[in-house]
């Protein structure tokens, strides 16, 4: 599904120039769920970035789907990222005009699907998170819990193979998170490959592997269970 080879990422201004990953190489299988953990400022967002195709490194490689992907245009990377990737936030990133069934329905606006098609997703996305009767309410109508689940619901309505979670539990109180990493891991038993980054111990359990990150290298892997695929 994801593989990397000595991925270097460097910001530069005039008077400065900050390594952010240094020959980062990594794999995730398919049907994987991998957690990547490390201290604030050791490279997790630029990693995460790079994997959703949202920026490209300054060297080495990037394999998505058995593709080198990182010297593809910014439209390519685009259309890749729209009908493959799923991503869920820790601030949610919910439209607080739309509803939620509308806020759902967005991905499939942008890839074109038919009306019929659309609704038909969107109410099986909220259906497996438990929110259909919450189709009609507002972002602000809702918990931080209920929020997420619909943040949950977006990433998935395009039967995305990868799911890139951001610390999707930082603005969750401990039941809410529980509760958000449970219907991640439903998710992932369905053959979904999840990618999570998180400072939380208690949510990389939920893994299948926690990759340990430090000044952008990779310092150590865990293998928590195997892999069911």
């Amino acid at each position: 599904m994801i593989r990397t080879e000595n991925l270097v990422k460097l910001y530069r201004t005039e008077e400065v120039e900050t390594t952010a990953l240094a020959e980062v190489s990594l794999h995730v299988a398919p049907g994987e769920f991998v957690a990547i953990m490390g201290p604030s400022g050791c490279g997790k967002s630029s990693l995460m970035n790079i994997m959703g195709l949202i920026d490209v490194p300054t060297a080495g490689k990037y394999y998505f789907l058995g593709n080198e992907v990182s010297a593809l245009s910014e439209k390519k990377r685009s259309e890749l990222r729209k009908n493959n990737i799923g991503f869920v936030f820790q601030s949610f990133n919910l439209i607080d005009e739309l509803t939620v069934f509308e806020n759902v329905e967005l991905p499939l606006i942008y890839t074109k699907t038919g009306h019929q098609e659309r609704r038909e997703r969107v109410e099986e996305a909220l259906e497996s998170l438990n929110m259909m009767h919450r189709r009609n309410h507002f972002p602000q109508q809702l918990s931080g819990g209920q929020q997420q689940r619909v943040a949950v619901a977006r990433a998935l309505v395009n039967r995305p193979a990868l799911i890139l979670a951001d610390e999707p539990t930082g603005n969750l109180d401990s039941g809410h998170g529980d509760e958000v990493m449970r219907q991640l891991s439903r998710l992932n038993e369905a053959g979904t490959t999840i990618v999570m980054v998180t400072h939380s111990g208690r949510d990389a359990e939920f893994a299948h592997r926690i990759i340990r990150l430090l000044d952008g290298k990779v310092v150590g892997e865990n293998l928590i269970k195997p892999v069911h695929v």
